[in-house]
């Protein structure tokens, strides 16, 4: 058993510096309004090819995609589209490679691939996943976030930097 005084060393230095904490598996928020996935989606690209007997296109170069405040970016977008229930054509999934951040409100979420399904407003990154929420940071292998309910599950070897309130303030004041 620890001495008393060690103990309480120990326990105050947790509380005062929560800088690191290690878990399988986190929940989290992600940008902090609701987003509305049934909005129109832009993408912007070097290049489109295009195979309608497949209903697919592929973006490469730089490509930018946009709904309402949310941005994904990668340097290679597939876009897998079909018939909405009122016959019109529609995105389904976007399946980004080749270095993809996503930026919604403040946060921004950084991996190698990302696929996004419209119907569910669900988008789920692999590949050393680093979320960052203002000055906190989360890494993991596996993001999967809800973007209509702003709420995400960071996966495999989860690590996360919680900066403290007195950190922040001393960084904003120049310290």
């Amino acid at each position: 058993m620890l001495p008393v005084s060690l103990r309480s060393l120990l326990l105050a230095a947790a509380f005062l510096f929560p800088a690191v904490a290690l878990a399988q598996g986190a929940n989290i928020g992600f940008g902090g309004a609701e987003h509305d996935s049934s909005l129109p989606v832009e993408i912007t690209a070097d290049q489109l090819d295009v195979s309608q007997a497949d209903g697919r296109a592929k973006f490469t170069g730089n490509v930018v995609v946009g709904q309402g405040e949310m941005r994904l970016t990668g340097a290679v977008v597939d876009v897998e589209y079909g018939e909405s229930a009122t016959g019109e054509t529609e995105v389904k999934r976007l399946h980004a490679s080749g270095g993809v951040t996503l930026f919604n409100g403040a946060e921004a979420a950084e991996g190698q691939e990302a696929v996004y399904t419209l119907e569910t407003g669900e988008v789920v990154m692999t590949g050393d996943v680093v979320l960052t929420q203002g000055e906190n940071a989360m890494a993991g292998e596996k993001l999967t976030v809800n973007l209509d309910t702003g709420t995400g599950v960071m996966e495999g070897r989860v690590r996360v930097v919680f900066q403290s309130q007195d950190a922040q303030g001393a960084q904003g004041d120049g310290q």
